[in-house]
């Protein structure tokens, strides 16, 4: 599968959200954001 690049930009609450529940379950900001992707499939 090939891979393409993204780049967004996010208010800096937003970002510190992210970043806070990424720390509290020690998991990549990418590995989120890719779960909550696949999530919209079943939608």
């Amino acid at each position: 599968m090939a891979s393409k690049q993204l780049n967004l930009r996010v208010p800096d609450i937003e970002l510190e959200i992210l970043e806070r529940y990424c720390e509290k379950y020690q998991r990549s900001k990418t590995d989120v954001i890719r779960e909550f992707i696949r999530s919209l499939q079943d939608k």
